[in-house]
């Protein structure tokens, strides 16, 4: 691409700020407009990139997959289509958002973008309960994320429980009978708040047991979680349920910490907006997805919100005259095609000299001959922010060039080797020298985390 006018496009025409549902089509409308969108994706702050649609498993209802969808793969193929189209992606936390004044300001990574439009589409973080035990067990038996955490070693023919009466809560109920030998879902009142469909799928199945009425007092346990305790809702009566797992799904908070003060914000934290409209109380501020929706929150209408909220930004940048458009050197870009899979490394194929490889075969033969530090992934299928992760590691190993290396543990289909590593959530990694164990890190870390525990060892200067 060519920036027409190149010599005054020192501001962005858009930025684009989360990438969900939301985000992504908003930046598929702008990059067609020629608008040269610049996407901040988020990385820790508020969830992770590609929003809570990187934590379910089969998406059912997106229209156009007739069959389902897994929910990080629908949301690869909109970062390929949004990439396709010339967005730039900045995969990074936004750190601020100054609004007192246009252009606007967002800083990520340490450096302030200037914008003349912006689109906020950040999402909702995951609630969380707030026992007394809850930090001693996080990620120790209890969890945000049943698709993440699900298929983990110490969960496999365990009873677990699931927490909340919405869809999110039903659908990782049925998700989670695939591994544990019983599931019991807790519902604080005496109906499921979730679809027909899905509470159909739930009432019919005979390894969920729903509790009503129940509320959770406690955790309990010595070094992994061992019980809850539940107190009746309508007489505060206590008793103990015997699980290994405690899986939150009990609704989101809006992430609008880095605007408030400076948009009118409702009682729960959620942006304002005209019904049916993007428009912020702030013009050229426009919102999309569930960070202005309270009520509806599906995949569907976040992506509506970011279709509506382009064209709103493109028709302001238009009339105010603030556009500074791209021409295309092609007019049809290159086709994104089929993403490519690692292959599990076996005799015939692995190679002691790649970057990254998967499978235990490639792990043993690493493990025993390499003299590289060497970055073990453990992960699962569908585990959404293992696939945010990957890409990130891959790329410190390039930046690396070739001075340590990587594979890939998928824990289905290893799972003794994630049982002998001690894995108790994905993504989980471990950072290995001279057959020793260096260090684990445990969920998504900055790139920057990785690159500099692996520079420590092999003698790079701070």
């Amino acid at each position: 691409m060519a920036v027409e006018n190149a010599d005054i496009n020192t501001v962005e025409n858009l930025v684009i700020v989360g990438s969900g549902p939301a985000g992504y089509t908003a930046a598929i409308y702008a990059a067609r407009a020629n608008l040269n969108p610049l996407l901040i994706t988020g990385f820790q702050d508020g969830g992770i990139p590609g929003g809570q649609l990187m934590t379910t498993t089969h998406v059912e209802n997106f229209p156009g997959f007739p069959d389902g969808i897994l929910g990080p793969d629908l949301m690869d193929r909109m970062k390929a289509q949004a990439l396709r189209w010339g967005t730039r992606l900045v995969e990074a936390d936004a750190e601020a958002i100054d609004l007192s004044q246009r252009p606007y300001r967002i800083t990520a990574e340490g450096q302030v973008i200037e914008t003349q439009a912006v689109i906020l589409a950040t999402g909702a973080s995951a609630n969380r309960l707030g026992l007394p035990s809850e930090g001693r067990f996080w990620s120790q038996g209890i969890s945000a994320c049943a698709i993440c955490d699900g298929a983990t070693p110490q969960f496999r023919g365990a009873p677990v429980a699931v927490v909340g009466g919405g869809d999110s809560a039903c659908e990782e109920a049925v998700y989670l009978t695939k591994y544990g030998s019983h599931v019991h879902l807790i519902v604080r009142g005496d109906k499921l708040r979730a679809s027909a469909a899905m509470a159909d799928r739930v009432l019919a199945n005979p390894a969920i047991t729903v509790h009503w009425n129940r509320q959770v007092a406690d955790a309990l346990g010595s070094d992994w979680l061992e019980a809850i305790q539940l107190r009746d809702s309508s007489n505060g009566a206590l008793e103990e349920l015997a699980v290994k797992g405690l899986f939150y799904a009990i609704g989101h908070t809006p992430n609008t910490r880095l605007v408030a003060g400076q948009l009118e914000l409702d009682a729960k934290g959620y942006l304002v907006t005209q019904p049916g409209r993007p428009e912020t109380s702030k013009e050229g501020v426009y919102a999309a997805g569930d960070v202005a929706d309270a009520e509806w929150r599906q995949g569907i209408t976040a992506a509506g919100s970011g279709c509506q909220a382009a064209l709103a930004a493109e028709r302001w940048l238009s009339h105010h005259q603030l556009a500074v458009t791209v021409s295309r050197e092609q007019v049809e870009p290159q086709e994104v095609g089929q993403p490519v899979r690692t292959a599990v490394s076996d005799e015939a194929n692995y190679d002691p000299n790649a970057l990254w490889q998967k499978g235990g075969y490639a792990l043993r033969k690493l493990y025993h001959d390499s003299s590289k530090p060497l970055l073990v992934v453990y992960t699962s299928p569908t585990c959404g922010p293992c696939h945010v992760l990957k890409p990130q590691l891959k790329r410190v190993l390039d930046e690396l060039g070739g001075r340590a290396q990587g594979v890939e543990i998928d824990i289905e289909a290893d799972q003794e080797i994630a049982v002998q590593a001690g894995v108790t959530g994905t993504p989980t990694v471990q950072l290995f020298f001279n057959k020793e164990l260096k260090q684990t890190f445990r969920g998504v870390k900055q790139r920057s985390t990785f690159k500099a525990a692996i520079e420590a060892l092999i003698g790079v200067p701070a």
